[in-house]
């Protein structure tokens, strides 16, 4: 392959998740096929979680040049697994089926992915809603009391999984999603698990990615669900100490006592394993657990614990 060849081959592939939103993911998808880069249109993959209500069907009818993978269950954010499997580029940029970048992002993501190998997460500034206003989590993002990268931004322990431009490659050596945890806070452990080796997450404002918040949550299940796996993500692979102090205080935090019996047996259900696949991070990632925690606590870091 020559030079030129190389110049015009796509440098980042898009995975979009979905389950059962055929009216916004067709919306999504009909702003994302309005997207180019210097290499032309980034290749689209779209994974179908098992929807029930003729998603698939209807993205097949009016996108049929887009990739298209049907799961046969509902994978939950392991979904996502399934459409890296298919991704040929270096980079890969992800989108929920309420989210899609902007029209400089991907090449401003790929070019800095290209200047710092040693970054393999790229978290984006998100703009919420047709008022474009800059997400909270953003001056969470911003107000990182780890390393500044220079010219691109602060580092994060953590990263949001429909906003994020990733090396397909640092993915994939990490393992992708666990599939237990299916959705809510499901970036912890993948995020623990880049640090580990040796990789770097880091808020970029300059790649910019919009979202459009969907009507269709169940925001209670994915309050419950955020909590128990932040519990299982602590316990995966952090230390006693410092998984037990994060256990009760996600205890202290919910609300009700029959939401902490709930929580409790929500946890205990997978604890076996849990127990299978723990394995503690090093010494320096703990370290900058701690920092981001103590940040949180004198309260620099809002209502988003895992970046």
């Amino acid at each position: 392959m020559t030079a030129s060849d190389q110049s015009v081959t796509p440098r980042v592939s898009i995975v979009l998740l979905t389950y059962n939103r055929q009216d916004e993911v067709c919306a999504t998808l009909a702003r994302l096929k309005g997207l180019s880069t210097a290499a032309g249109p980034p290749p689209i993959i779209v994974v179908d979680n098992a929807s029930t209500d003729g998603t698939a069907q209807r993205i097949a009818d009016e996108y049929p040049d887009v990739e298209l993978i049907v799961s046969q269950t509902n994978l939950g954010a392991a979904g996502r697994n399934l459409g890296v499997q298919c991704v040929r580029t270096p980079y890969v940029a992800f989108s929920d089926d309420d989210t899609a970048w902007s029209p400089t992002a991907l090449d401003t993501a790929a070019g800095i992915l290209d200047a710092h190998p040693h970054i393999a997460v790229l978290n984006a500034q998100i703009l919420v809603g047709n008022e474009a206003r800059i997400d909270p989590a953003c001056d969470v993002m911003a107000a990182s009391p780890l390393a500044e990268v220079d010219d691109v931004g602060p580092e994060l322990i953590g990263f949001m999984a429909g906003a994020c431009v990733m090396r397909t490659a640092s993915f994939r050596d990490a393992g992708g999603y666990w599939p237990p945890l299916f959705i809510g806070g499901e970036e912890a452990l993948l995020a623990l698990d880049i640090l580990q080796k040796g990789q770097h997450i880091v808020y970029a404002p300059s790649v910019v990615t919009h979202h459009w918040p969907s009507t269709l949550r169940d925001n209670g299940r994915r309050r419950r669900l955020m909590a128990r796996n932040s519990i299982w993500t602590a316990w995966l692979r952090l230390p006693v100490p410092m998984a037990l102090r994060s256990s009760i205080e996600e205890l202290k935090n919910t609300p009700t006592l029959l939401a902490r019996l709930q929580l409790s047996g929500d946890v205990l259900s997978g604890v076996l394993a849990v127990w299978r696949h723990r394995r503690c991070v090093s010494d320096s990632v703990c370290a900058r657990v701690e920092r981001v925690s103590r940040s949180r606590a004198a309260g620099l870091k809002g209502t988003v614990p895992s970046l």
